[in-house]
């Protein structure tokens, strides 16, 4: 797919770019695929997907990387950019017949030189466990298909634990297992442990200990990704239904929701320090949302089609304070020990959790930026930086940001005029869209901890709309919380007609030409890997209805504030580097790891990280173009 705006330049693949911290060189040698290095034909099949797991071995060689293409798995150990990618010895390779690898995982605590445990999920909604060293098959879960009859989407171990996993399928609904279990012969029966708002908990009934454990029932339509926080206490849920619930996942309740613009949500990642949420979908749109204030406090707009995948570069985060600035290269302990906040893997004893500690401005740095990414299926990476002047806009801004974007219900045009976009909203005060009070979590009183006080800006660069005493409304006008110990609230604010009439060609009140320009998406990369079974198109079409009263009632309300009373990221790097959709996005030490559906893992050097891989064989390295 070529890039929009046409040009010859804009249809080549990009094989590096540049950041503030250096350049990044696609590593061709370290690239990962089948054995015959064929491109895969992806019509019709499930996304390709990578997974990672380290096993200490003593040669220096302990990473090892899985990855499905088609009917196939593939194991092997990864070089990264110390040497050159060898294809002709895999660990394991496996086909499958009848159903097709959707997802996998390795289990970290109980990974050695001569084992691990790797759980497999399938279009036809088994789950797998295999030893890929020893080639054994433990288990098959979900053999009869008793259980759910749909596509698993997302299967992860649940942190600290050698036995528990989570399994989700696209029928909307998650089960807890044990490895110790089996699955029984018959159809479990559920009882009713938990239900809130759009989301119910039930136990397996049996006289003996039988998976699953659990089953979560969440949201309206496909459950398409979760995420554990990095201390495993809370779980972030993305579904088809455009909704983010976030859970506190041992006592199975709400904390807190969040709606995408429009569409379903296709991804999701927590930050390193638990205290931001990245989601991305089919809105085109990546939205910060923060785990402490339950609120949006930026979108980001690069993408021109669908976002397949958001993750956090752990590795590029910077805190400042004071005058001695710190950047963090080191490990994931370090950069907590920096920022005064530890996120363990396994659960803490501790009945608070080291979230609600930190939510003063007084803990927070001076400077502090965060660095993500996303991929698409526009074929293009995209790398943002979430700054200090986003996250703490009313503290003096310590340095100016050059890649974020303000955007303004009053905002000129080409030709000098203004053009003002008056929305109609609950006034500013501590009462929810419901006329209840809304109380977080974290704080006792009206405004959520880390909120902002009534009628100050977001930013002291950020223009509040014009005349909101007049019937409109300032960008800050939403101080109640979407948090909530047992169910989010939902919002009944008045919807401006003509403005849910244009929402979706108005991404950017800003530029409404380029919107024009953009919106027009290429369909052989928005084709979507949601409903690969008949089975999966019908839940969307009986949930397309809801989907679409959801967003009138919530668009304008802190579940999903419109377009101008946000901050608008603009990425800091944007390349088309793949001919097909991508499908992974994973940040490691001395890498970042990108994959699209034809089956090519790409492996792209840090700056400085650069060995003898990158002395290029011109014969074997791929048309492109370096920027």
């Amino acid at each position: 797919m070529a890039a929009e705006g046409g040009g010859k330049e804009t249809n080549e693949i990009k094989t590096q770019f540049t950041t503030r911290e250096g350049v990044y060189k696609l590593l061709t040698h370290s690239e990962y695929s089948r054995p015959n290095r064929v491109p895969f034909n992806s019509q019709g099949s499930n996304p390709v997907k990578v997974s990672f797991v380290n096993v200490n071995d003593q040669s220096g060689n302990g990473d090892r990387i899985c990855f499905n293409v088609g009917r196939e798995l593939y194991f092997y150990i990864y070089k990264g950019v110390r040497k050159a990618a060898d294809l002709s010895k895999p660990i394991d390779k496996r086909i499958y017949k009848g159903t097709q690898p959707t997802c996998h995982d390795f289990n970290p605590l109980t990974a050695t030189a001569e084992s691990v445990s790797l759980l497999v999920g399938f279009s036809a909604g088994q789950v797998q466990l295999i030893d890929p060293i020893k080639k054994e098959t433990s288990k098959l879960f979900n053999e009869e298909r008793l259980i759910d009859k749909s596509r698993v989407t997302c299967v992860r171990w649940v942190p600290g634990s050698e036995s528990l996993f989570l399994v989700a399928h696209s029928s909307g609904s998650m089960y807890l297992y044990n490895v110790e279990n089996t699955c029984g012969t018959t159809a479990p029966h559920y009882q009713l442990l938990k239900q809130g708002d759009n989301y119910a908990v039930h136990t397996c009934k049996s006289k003996s200990a039988r998976n699953p454990l659990l089953r979560w029932t969440v949201g309206e339509g496909a459950l398409n990704e979760f995420a554990f926080s990095p201390d495993g206490k809370f779980l972030a849920c993305a579904s088809q239904d455009g909704f983010l619930r976030v859970f506190g996942f041992d006592a199975a309740e709400l904390h807190g929701t969040m709606k995408s613009y429009f569409g379903g949500l296709l991804c999701v990642c927590w930050s390193p320090d638990g205290r931001y949420i990245v989601a991305g979908g089919e809105d085109d749109l990546v939205t910060v949302w923060s785990f402490l204030d339950c609120r949006v406090i930026a979108r980001g707009h690069g993408h021109k089609s669908w976002v397949s995948v958001v993750a956090f570069d752990h590795c590029t985060t910077s805190v400042e304070d004071g005058e001695q600035p710190a950047e963090f290269s080191g490990s994931d302990e370090d950069f907590h020990e920096q920022i005064h906040f530890e996120a363990g893997r396994e659960r803490a004893n501790s009945s608070h959790s080291r979230l609600s500690k930190r939510n003063s401005t007084e803990s927070r740095p001076v400077s502090v930026t965060y660095r993500f990414g996303s991929v698409g299926q526009d074929t293009q990476l995209c790398l943002w930086d979430l700054t200090e002047d986003i996250l703490f806009p009313h503290l003096p801004l310590s340095r100016t940001r050059t890649h974020t974007n303000v955007m303004s219900a009053t905002s000129p045009t080409a030709g000098g005029q203004t053009v003002t976009t008056v929305s109609i909203t609950a006034a500013a005060n501590p009462a929810g869209p419901n006329g209840k009070d809304n109380v977080s979590n974290s704080s006792a009183g009206g405004n959520p901890a880390n909120s902002l006080p009534d009628g100050l800006p977001r930013s002291n660069s950020l223009p509040q709309a014009a005349n909101p005493a007049a019937g409109g409304s300032t960008p800050n006008s939403h101080t109640g919380s979407s948090c909530s110990s047992s169910s989010s609230s939902k919002g009944n604010s008045i919807i401006d007609s003509a403005f849910m009439a244009t929402k979706f060609a108005t991404l950017s009140l800003h530029d409404s030409r380029k919107e024009r320009h953009e919106k027009d998406h290429k369909r052989n990369h928005s084709m979507g890997h949601i409903s690969s079974k008949s089975s999966d198109k019908l839940n969307q079409l009986s949930s397309s209805r809801t989907a679409k009263g959801e967003a009138a009632k919530t668009l304008g309300t802190t579940l999903c504030p419109r377009m101008e009373e946000v901050p608008l990221l603009e990425p800091l790097v944007c390349k088309k580097i793949a001919h097909e959709r991508l499908t992974v996005l994973i940040f490691l030490e001395d890498c970042l790891v990108t994959a699209c559906q034809e089956g090519f893992i790409c492996t792209w050097a840090r700056p400085g990280k650069v060995g003898l891989l990158s002395q290029n064989n011109p014969a074997n390295s791929p048309s492109g173009t370096v920027v």
